[in-house]
Parts: C-alpha cells; sequence; structure tokens
C-alpha cells in the first residue's frame, strides 16, 4: 500500500501527474492511477488504499469539486484526520474543507523547490510521520491483509404503483426517481442510476440477487398509492449480505405534504445507513425546484412521455411540450420544467427540422439552476444546430461532469461525437442510452450507422436484433405509432439478416 493516497478528478490527470512525481521524488509512494477496471474491483481497491495510506492528498480543482467522489473521499481522509487538501485555480472549496489548511499550488509551477511545494512536503512529512507511528510493528503486508470495508452502495427498485389506476404509473415513477436523485447527493453513498434501476420495473425480483449483480450493499424497495388528495407511501431497506430489513417505515399523508415526505424518506435512509448527512448536502435534498403541487404533477406526466418517446416520435415531443408548458405557466421559475420542454423542443427540431430550438427554454433553464446537467445538454443541441460546435462541445463536457450517468446528456454527446466523426466515442454514449432505457429505439439506429462505418460486424449484429425486436414491441404495443417504429424495423432486419455468424465474414460493413 501507498503512503499517499491521491484524490482528484480525471480530467486533471495532466496538472496532477507532476505533483505526484515530484511527491515520489521525495522517497513517498503515491496511488493515484490504477490500471483496473472500474466497478467494484475498482470501488474495493480505492477503500483498501484509502484505509491503508498515512496521508490523503486532495486536488481541489473548477471540475474535482463537482466530483461525488472526489467529495466523498475527502470527508473519508478528514474522518480519519489524514487529509492533506491543496487547490488550483482558487477553486471555491465544499463547506465541509473551508476550515482546514489549504496549500495553494497556482504559483507551485512545477518546482519542488517552490515554497507552496515545501508547504506540502512538511504537511506531509508530519501526517506520515505521525500515522506510522501510531501503528507500532505495523507492517506492509498486514496493511495489504486488512480487511476491506466495501463503500455503501444502494440501488433504489421502481417504486410499485397500488393506486389500481395504470394512469398513476407516472407518479409512482416520479417518487423513485426524485429519492435516487436526491440520495445522489450524498457524497458518501455510492447511488445506482436511474436508467439502471428501472431495468427491474415490473419484474418479480430476488434481492440478494439484484444487490449481487449490481454490486451494492443495500437495495431500497416500496409502494405508492394515491387516492384523491392522499398518498400513502411504504419504503423498506434491505442489506444484502444478510436479507435482512435494516428499516421499514409506512407514510399516510395528505397530497400536499409530497415535497416534505420525499425529505423525510431520503432522510431517514441515509440515517439508518448510519451516514453523515452534511449542511450542504441536506439543504441540496431540499431543494425541489417547485413548491407548486400541480406544477410538479404536471413535471412528472411530461417526464413519463419523455422517458418513453423516441427522437422521431412528433407526437410524443408535442405532449411533453405541453405539459411542461403547463408546469411552467404555474410556477414560472421551475428549472427543470424548462429544462425538458428545451430538451422536447429540440427532439422535435431534430426530427422535423422545424419549430422552436429550445435556446430560449434552456437559457433560461440555466439561469434557473445552472447545475442543471439536462439544460446544459439541450443547450449543447442548440448550439450544434445552430453550427456553434466550439460552443455546444463545452456544454455537454459540463453536463457529462455534473450528471456522468444522465441519458439525456449520454444522448446529446453521442450526436456531438457522431458530428465531429469520433464513432467510438459516440458509440460509447449511444450504448449508453441503449443499454439503459429498454424502450429506445433511435439510439439503436444510430448505433447502427456507427457500426456500419467502423466495420463492427458483431456489434451491428447485436445492436440490430436487439433494436428490431424493440421496434416489433413498440408496434404491437401502440399502434398510432407505428410509422416510425416501422421505419426501424425494416433495416434491422435485414442488417440482422447480413451480419448473423453464418454471413459474418466479409460482411459488408
Amino acid at each position: 500500500m501507498a503512503d499517499v493516497f491521491i484524490s482528484y478528478a480525471r480530467s486533471d490527470n495532466a496538472r496532477v501527474a507532476p505533483l505526484v512525481a515530484a511527491i515520489e521524488a521525495k522517497g513517498w509512494t503515491a496511488w493515484w492511477d490504477p490500471e483496473i477496471d472500474a466497478g467494484q474491483q475498482f470501488d474495493d481497491q480505492i477503500e483498501a488504499e484509502l484505509l491503508a495510506a498515512a496521508a490523503a492528498v486532495v486536488v481541489w480543482t473548477a471540475t474535482s469539486v463537482g466530483s461525488r467522489w472526489v467529495r466523498g473521499e475527502a470527508r473519508e481522509a478528514a474522518d480519519r484526520n489524514i487529509l492533506v487538501p491543496v487547490r488550483f485555480d482558487a477553486a471555491r472549496l465544499p463547506m465541509d474543507v473551508r476550515a482546514i489548511h489549504m496549500i495553494d499550488l497556482d504559483q507551485w509551477g512545477e518546482d519542488p523547490a517552490s515554497a507552496a511545494f515545501r508547504d506540502l512536503s512538511r504537511a506531509l512529512e508530519s501526517m506520515i510521520s505521525r500515522q506510522r507511528a501510531s501503528v507500532p510493528g505495523l507492517s506492509a503486508t498486514a496493511v495489504a491483509a486488512a480487511p476491506v470495508q466495501q463503500r455503501v452502495s444502494i440501488c433504489v427498485l421502481p417504486f410499485s404503483n397500488m393506486s389500481g389506476d395504470l394512469e398513476q404509473e407516472y407518479f409512482s415513477d416520479g417518487i423513485s426517481e426524485d429519492i435516487i436523485t436526491d440520495l445522489s447527493k450524498v457524497s458518501a453513498l455510492a447511488v445506482v442510476s436511474r436508467n439502471t434501476a428501472f431495468t427491474f420495473k415490473g419484474k418479480h425480483v430476488d434481492l440478494p440477487q439484484v444487490a449481487k449483480q449490481l454490486k451494492v450493499t443495500h437495495v431500497l424497495e416500496g409502494s405508492v398509492r394515491r387516492a384523491g388528495g392522499r398518498v400513502r407511501i411504504t419504503a423498506q431497506l434491505i442489506e444484502a449480505s444478510t436479507d435482512n430489513h435494516l428499516w421499514a417505515e409506512r407514510y399516510d399523508r395528505d397530497l400536499n405534504d409530497i415535497f416534505a415526505l420525499q425529505d423525510e424518506i431520503s432522510e431517514a435512509i441515509v440515517t439508518a445507513l448510519k451516514l453523515k448527512l452534511l449542511p450542504e448536502e441536506k439543504k441540496a435534498i431540499e431543494q425541489r425546484g417547485t413548491t407548486n403541487l400541480q406544477a410538479y404533477n404536471l413535471y412528472l406526466m411530461a417526464r413519463q412521455h419523455y422517458a418513453s418517446g423516441q427522437l422521431s416520435d412528433i407526437r410524443k415531443s408535442d405532449t411533453v411540450i405541453r405539459l411542461s408548458s403547463a408546469a411552467i405557466d404555474l410556477d414560472p421559475d421551475y428549472a427543470r420544467a424548462w429544462a425538458l420542454m428545451a430538451s422536447a423542443q429540440r427532439n422535435r427540431l431534430y426530427a422535423t427540422s422545424t419549430g422552436d430550438d429550445g435556446f430560449d427554454a434552456a437559457r433560461r433553464a440555466l439561469e434557473l439552476d445552472g447545475n442543471l446537467a439536462e439544460a446544459h445538454a439541450a443547450k449543447a443541441g442548440v448550439l450544434a444546430s445552430q453550427g456553434d460546435y466550439p460552443g455546444a462541445l463545452a456544454a455537454i463536457a459540463t453536463a457529462l461532469r455534473l450528471d456522468p450517468q444522465s441519458v439525456d446528456v449520454h444522448r446529446e454527446a453521442g450526436r456531438l461525437a457522431m458530428h465531429e466523426r469520433r464513432l467510438r466515442d459516440a458509440a460509447t454514449h449511444f450504448e449508453k442510452v441503449f443499454t439503459e432505457v429498454e424502450t429506445d429505439i433511435s439510439c439503436g439506429g444510430l448505433l447502427i450507422t456507427c457500426y456500419v462505418a467502423l466495420g463492427d460486424a458483431a456489434a451491428l449484429h447485436r445492436t440490430a436484433q436487439r433494436t428490431l425486436e424493440r421496434a416489433e414491441k413498440a408496434v404491437a404495443k401502440d399502434a398510432a405509432a407505428a410509422r416510425p417504429w416501422r421505419r426501424s424495423a425494416v433495416p434491422c432486419s435485414l442488417w440482422v439478416r447480413r451480419t448473423g455468424p453464418e454471413n459474418r465474414r466479409g460482411a459488408p460493413c
């Protein structure tokens, strides 16, 4: 195990590399850039290295302050009293570390003899000496053999709609999404994305198996019953390792209390997991975007239509625009409604080349909430449609930093990469959407285009087959929307035949 754990944002790699080299030149070992795959193995090694390190250098930049991983690692280091924070570009620090002495490296200039690096060296020497001296006789072998505590992680399964009315499905889905969003604001907790969690919607699941499959320590499940002006929500938190109920509760409230109820549920889960909720995290959870229940209800309906639609489905886009507009009429400061309307307008323009491009709606959303990833993604799409690709790339980079799990963001990022002929990058973004949104067809078609150009016959066959299956299901389910799905089905069926294993050698890709 290394002496020094380096916490940083991946995009700052070039800036951090000289700092690591300077630290290692002083004779200390540093852990900062493992050659391992993402996933549980990655998480476990981070935990192991951080627990074993004698000091943790957290590199704060304008990028890393927005990273939930860096913030979580910083808090863990602070809890262990091994935190050595450094800063570039006078980055605004998270509230919980502002009181800790900060070493500013703006004047470092990669010079090991600089005053800033001397301050860092003294801090590390003191920290490492104190930590090593506090464990007499501790060997590297003993450190490596120490048990690693798995990072607390959770999957929020879609809450069941118990209202007896399929039309209320959007409401139970909205509650589930909001809880996922709330918990994602807790830096000490890893949360499975909404789209991955929703692949289990409507299915009978074995909770321990789900936990094992997703490599999480806990699973939350529940139900929502809405009737008249009342709502009943039940929720239970399962500990994966024991399959025991860690926490369970039933709430029966007036519908007007729904916002306070969501806050209460999220905070109860955090308490049950024995995590610390920072003041700014609590504040972020309590920011719902609107206090108007009717506007919230319209937004949830719009979001449901948007999630189940396709880029070429003009009817869906018009419905989303109409519902979002109605929500905005009730609450003109509802940033999420503005962002959703901007995305729907952008999709409509993409499909028809006519109508509003969504620029005004995206701009208004960003005025209201500059940290809304979907608003930045919508802005990126608008700028791209106007030919401003540098501006579009900057906007989508911001969106990806703010929410690297958002399928809306990845969809737009894929479009931009495709335009720039970065086909592998485009395929990566589209695969994110296509894999996590089981009803998606549009990105399947875009993936087919990418794989044809890349000459990847195996990926082409797999994608065409899955897209064909989805198109056929969509046609069977909704005859009124059959035309765009049939346009997808015909070329997919051709590609499935042409790229099958028996024809793959020499496939005309």
